[in-house]
């Protein structure tokens, strides 16, 4: 099972990883209710909404990272 902190620093190593193409994701976080279940489950890194240009960076980064 991973710990919330763990969980913590995938965010915000994504966060980082993001950042250094110029993106950011305002909501992106841990879904903490994942903590809350009954049964071990893996925590879930919410990434939320994002406008239009946003999605296009992130497209664009991630087909640049692609080649």
């Amino acid at each position: 099972m991973h710990s919330p902190t763990e969980a913590d620093a995938c965010a915000e190593e994504l966060r980082a990883a993001l950042a250094s193409h110029g993106i950011t994701l305002p909501s992106l976080g841990v879904n903490l209710p994942t903590f809350a279940a009954r049964c071990p489950t893996r925590p879930l890194i919410a990434l939320g909404n994002c406008n239009l240009l946003t999605a296009q960076a992130l497209t664009a980064a991630l087909r640049k990272g692609a080649v």
